[in-house]
């Protein structure tokens, strides 16, 4: 059962009994995670124990790099969900603060005690956690023939010849390598409120749905997309094809800041307040700038064309 989706202390975590745990960010959920995911949920029922993961959030770098913004292949509550579609029994968010920074490797898997008795852990060859990254596989091993817990080590996934990250699939979203971010098992992935616009594109026989963000999301360059859009209610259906503008809407605006804008094909209905998931199926062009409105609507129409045929729409 995925947890509540609330980041909490290790004081504060449910009560699981015998438990074999993976830790980390889970950005996205790539290949990479999931054969750790896979290595939790074997060994868990091998040793008849839960399978668990404990997901950091904020992104460590964030508290540790000040400054830094970390933008996320998708928000808290998706990447909960994927970890518990992995086959992983809990999948539970811990706040990563200051108190949680300064806890040594040996101290954070006590804090575990007594809401999880550790049978086992699956870390990534080469992972570490703790103060300064002391918790090494090597040092885990030793603290795990000390107190009785089992160590699985997990190889990393290399595709294309290289390995599977989340960084990796950020940049090949920022660059608009799609394809690329798909092989890694990451689907380019936007969710966000729908909002009040301008209406422009209604004006014009594209009504769009805006969409604003509460986190920070990986965005690919600026231009139109095919995509797929999900939504809880029935009438948009589990994957309803349309067109996804990123951009700055540079024929009426010069500099206006960066908007999403989605048009659901063949769907006409009321949004306003819905939380919509976006995936990024392929991009058709960049963002152009039109002499008018006349001269962009044509336009949009030959992007519906292509999209429907790269979605298979008729």
């Amino acid at each position: 059962m995925t947890e509540d989706g609330r980041a909490q202390g290790l004081s504060d975590l449910p009560s699981i009994g015998p438990a074999v745990v993976t830790i980390g960010v889970f950005d996205g959920v790539h290949v990479g995670h999931r054969a750790l995911l896979e290595a939790t949920r074997v060994t868990a029922a091998q040793l008849g124990a839960r399978s668990v993961a404990l997901v950091f959030d904020p992104h460590p770098d964030e508290l540790l790099r000040h400054g830094t913004q970390v933008s996320r292949l998708a928000p808290l509550a998706v990447n909960l969900a994927r970890i518990q579609a992995a086959g992983i029994d809990h999948a539970i968010p811990v706040r990563f603060d200051e108190s949680l920074r300064w806890l040594t490797a040996d101290a954070f898997l006590a804090g575990l005690s007594p809401a999880i008795g550790l049978r086992g852990l699956a870390m990534g060859r080469g992972s570490a956690f703790g103060r300064d990254r002391r918790g090494t596989v090597e040092r885990v091993q030793q603290l795990g023939a000390d107190q009785g817990f089992s160590v699985t080590v997990v190889d990393p996934v290399q595709v294309d010849g290289e390995v599977a990250s989340s960084t990796r699939v950020r940049g090949a979203i920022a660059a608009a390598e799609l394809d690329v971010a798909l092989r890694l098992g990451v689907a380019p992935y936007l969710e966000g409120t729908v909002v009040p616009g301008d209406r422009r594109g209604r004006e014009m026989g594209f009504p769009t749905a805006n969409l604003r963000f509460a986190y920070t999301p990986a965005m690919p360059p600026l231009g139109i997309y095919a995509g797929r859009v999900t939504h809880a209610d029935p009438q948009v259906g589990p994957a309803h094809p349309s067109l996804v503008s990123i951009g700055t809407r540079p024929t009426f605006h010069a500099g206006g800041a960066v908007l999403v804008e989605v048009h659901l094909l063949d769907f006409d209905g009321d949004l306003y307040g819905s939380e919509l998931g976006v995936e990024l199926v392929a991009r058709l062009r960049d963002e152009q700038r039109f002499d008018d409105a006349s001269a962009l609507v044509q336009q949009m129409r030959r992007d519906e064309s292509q999209g429907r045929d790269v979605l298979g729409v008729g």
